[in-house]
């Protein structure tokens, strides 16, 4: 079922496309060679995507830290654990997929981790771009341009990273 409410708005990692329903935001996908999930459907705002236009050029611009947006996250009661482990980090913190598999009661299980990290449906406010590798390694990204674009967020954070 699609979002009744659709913006895109421009960012330093590419156009950025937000969805919503009467009560929260429901998606937010980021431009990936040229292109947006929803492209060829008409954009129709609320009061919602525009304070999220708003939290979100702030926090581009170095003014925000912290997001204060309803989001619905749909997905597995897994993935659901993942992407709550995930609200709890904040601005410049970063984690390990070890580390949220053992915050979820999942020790030893990184892979299936990262598959619920990249499933995430709402990248940036919802900051999966802070989970590296257990040596602090980046090892993928799934939004806008994949490590490129997590490169931009960590940098925009100052979360360190080895190379």
């Amino acid at each position: 079922m699609n979002s009744p409410y659709l913006i895109r708005l421009a960012s330093p990692i590419g156009r950025i496309e937000l969805q919503a329903d009467d009560r929260a935001l429901t998606s937010l996908a980021i431009e990936r060679d040229g292109a947006l999930p929803h492209d060829d459907l008409p954009e129709r705002t609320s009061p919602l995507l525009e304070s999220a236009r708003v939290e979100l050029e702030e926090y581009f611009d170095g003014r925000r830290t912290s997001f204060g947006l309803p989001v619905r996250l749909d997905g597995t009661p897994f993935q659901r654990a993942v992407w709550a482990e995930l609200q709890r980090l904040g601005w410049g913190e970063a984690t390990s997929y070890g580390a949220l598999a053992a915050a979820v009661g999942r020790p030893g299980s990184a892979r299936a981790i990262g598959g619920a990290v990249g499933a995430n449906p709402m990248p940036i406010i919802v900051g999966c771009h802070r989970v590296l590798a257990s040596d602090g390694r980046i090892t993928g990204y799934s939004g806008g341009e994949g490590i490129p674009t997590k490169l931009w967020l960590l940098g925009h954070e100052q979360i360190g990273f080895a190379a």
